[in-house]
């Protein structure tokens, strides 16, 4: 426990069996009330400054919030001025056994979000897991448990650093894969990668480096892999919220919801139109907060 308690901070010492724990499916979302683009530090973001509508993004975040409070509880946080990509708090961390791994975000643009996070996962009870600032790691965006908790995968390219794979590996004592991402819209893993619950991978290929890909295709039987369009990619299908066998995932002007339908999942299409301009969907707009084998029923 040497290396966790020397990243591990916590305003009230307590034993890890008093670490918030959740018997169903639990997420963290952030009001959107501040939510633009007010800048561009990813290419979605280019051609799209003060673009999104205030109205409709609120309209399309409620109705993500409806369909996520369908089938799981739904925690809150709320927004605040000057941090307009705060909505976006699925990269503020990455949870699992009531340890919080923080985000250590690349541009200072985002790093103004990291206080009010820190306050609302400390004050709920979570041990924190710091992150250097020179090892940037943006939370669920960029490194992903398995739906049974048993292996991390993780990435690196233009916005995180290999080095923080490791690190964050740590928090958990656990394996993690590192995959190399090489086009530039695609700068999260959630962008692109998603492993599912029944074991399936849904991801687009051309975000990937060849060893990347080799290292997908050994863990994943060719059935299991669900590939997407480039297209489909370019709509965020790989951004999906999967609890159990239940996905809700932006909309996607294909048949990739059939596709997923045909593999035993019962697929929900929400609009996000307004925070993809932001660089993100459904699963950056919400924080899994409940251990990975709960969310998913295992």
């Amino acid at each position: 426990m040497s290396t966790i308690s020397s990243s591990i901070t916590s305003s009230t010492p307590r034993s890890l069996s008093s670490l918030p724990r959740f018997d169903r499916p639990t997420y963290l979302m952030c009001s959107p009330q501040w939510y633009d683009v007010d800048y561009v530090i990813n290419p979605w973001m280019a051609g799209n400054l003060h673009r999104p509508s205030r109205d409709l993004a609120f309209a399309q975040w409620k109705e993500l919030h409806t369909q996520l409070h369908r089938i799981a509880d739904v925690r809150l946080i709320h927004g605040q001025p000057g941090s307009p990509d705060m909505v976006f708090v699925g990269h503020a961390a990455l949870v699992q056994h009531g340890i919080a791994a923080l985000s250590s975000f690349a541009h200072p643009q985002r790093q103004t979000e990291e206080p009010h996070l820190r306050r609302w996962l400390e004050s709920a009870g979570f041990l924190l897991w710091e992150t250097p600032r020179e090892t940037a790691f943006e939370g669920e965006g960029d490194v992903l448990f398995d739906a049974t908790g048993d292996r991390l995968w993780a990435a690196h390219g233009v916005r995180t650093c290999l080095q923080s794979h490791r690190h964050v590996a740590d928090a958990w004592h656990t394996g993690v894969t590192s995959l190399h991402l090489v086009d530039p819209r695609f700068y999260h893993l959630d962008t692109c990668f998603a492993p599912l619950s029944g074991g399936h991978a849904l991801y687009f290929p051309g975000a990937f480096d060849k060893p990347s890909l080799a290292k997908i295709e050994a863990a994943y039987a060719p059935e299991m892999r669900i590939v997407v369009t480039e297209s489909e990619a370019a709509h965020f299908a790989c951004n999906v919220i999967n609890i159990g066998r239940d996905i809700i995932m932006g909309t996607t002007a294909s048949n990739l919801a059939t596709r997923l339908e045909m593999q035993g999942y019962n697929v929900t299409e929400v609009n996000l139109s307004e925070f993809i301009r932001g660089g993100g969907a459904a699963k950056a707009l919400a924080l899994r907060l409940s251990d990975s084998r709960v969310t998913h029923g295992l």
